[in-house]
């Protein structure tokens, strides 16, 4: 029988939690195996479902400061699973990883950051730590981290400062720690017009040339040119479709659909009204072709400036691997963008090189090396 004082291993945390299918929304059993190991420690656990969608909270301590930390059990599709070397779920500790879906991104952060904090727990600390995890971070993200923050406004449950365990890590475990993140929006552009036989096309209105001119446009211009901590905006043309099968016919509408991934220079507001005035001046010019824009805003871009948290956090990655991390705001979104309006929120994991691959793994070096640098974030937080 183990030890139940031992310390957590948490490649064995994490191998198990790969072995529970959570494919988003399943929650496939890691909820309730995190909630058992976080219970016999003395954390007040609170299932915060919502919608279909799992969440666990957990708590140890009632007074402050309080140090969070935040993640997710859910994964992507595994794709056709006869295409992987080990079954997706497997689990399996082998040739110094852990193999299967989520192994990289990311039950091996929760993994890491959940046997720390029982450790920890178990060893007493003068303050309070709080776990957020989800199911719902792979998925549409509307009733996981926002369902558990929203229940903490309500219940008075506050954190003071949060680390989420995203592999932020880029070429080498410790190079990378996230202290922001772009915005992202999404716009569908509608161009209307009159459908027609090619071979008359005076008859018709395509909506076509003025929509591809406007997209063309569009992916051609220069936003920014960066800010201080992000990288320039970008903007990427995705899609142009007719739903049109046949070469005679023009068709009555189309669409295109961008992306794009903006710094602190702009809102989701003022790059929709940009996206507006574009397709206003196109439909201008348009001869009677009628253009709209749609937009869904995934999130806003935030900043956590250097300072009080990414310094425990750089302080404790040089004192476990030796480096200095770069402090970036690059990549796409994470449960961040929810976690920043509730308290400074920053993110540090390990390296992302096979995240939603065919054969995920995460190297057993890693995650212990992982654990060790959320310990020590730990110890230095309440020291």
């Amino acid at each position: 029988m183990s030890d139940p004082a031992a310390p957590v291993d948490p490649v064995a945390l994490t191998s198990a939690l790969v072995k529970c299918p959570s494919v988003t929304p399943e929650e496939g059993g890691a909820l309730a195996l995190l909630e058992v190991l976080l219970s016999s420690a003395g954390f007040r656990c609170t299932r915060i479902d919502r919608n279909g969608t799992p969440n666990l909270y957990a708590r140890f301590g009632e007074q402050g400061p309080c140090l969070g930390f935040n993640g997710h059990t859910d994964v992507v599709p595994t794709g056709d699973p006869a295409r992987w070397a080990r079954p997706p779920f497997s689990g399996e500790i082998a040739e110094g990883m852990v193999w299967g879906r989520g192994a990289c991104d990311m039950k091996s952060g929760v993994a890491a950051f959940a046997a720390a904090a029982v450790d920890a727990a178990r060893q007493g600390v003068r303050g309070s730590l709080a776990l957020m995890i989800t199911g719902d971070e792979e998925g549409p993200s509307t009733d996981g981290t926002v369902a558990i923050l929203e229940w903490m406004e309500r219940q008075g449950e506050k954190v003071d400062h949060c680390l989420v365990g995203e592999p932020t890590s880029r070429e080498s475990f410790g190079d990378m720690v996230k202290i922001g993140r772009r915005g992202a929006i999404t716009a569908t552009i509608t161009a209307a017009g009159r459908q027609g036989h090619s071979a008359y096309p005076h008859k018709a209105l395509n909506p076509l040339p003025p929509l591809a001119s406007l997209a063309a446009k569009l992916a051609a211009h220069e936003l920014d040119q960066g800010s201080e901590h992000f990288q320039p905006t970008t903007l990427a043309l995705v899609a142009i479709e007719t739903g049109n099968p046949a070469a005679n016919v023009i068709p009555g509408e189309a669409r295109a659909v961008v992306n794009i991934r903006f710094n602190d220079l702009h809102s989701g507001a003022s790059l929709t009204r940009w996206l507006e005035r574009e397709a206003a001046e196109a439909e201008a010019a348009a001869g009677g072709v009628k253009i709209s824009v749609a937009t869904r805003l995934t999130g806003e871009s935030f900043l956590t400036p250097p300072g009080e948290l990414s310094d425990l956090i750089s302080g404790a990655i040089q004192a476990e691997t030796g480096k200095t991390p770069e402090l970036s705001t690059s990549g796409g979104t994470s449960d961040a963008r929810f976690v920043k309006a509730h308290c400074p929120v920053a993110e540090f994991g390990l390296t992302g090189l096979t995240m939603h691959q065919t054969d995920e793994c995460a190297p057993v070096a890693e995650i212990e090396r992982l654990k060790a640098v959320y310990a020590r974030i730990i110890r230095d937080y309440f020291a």
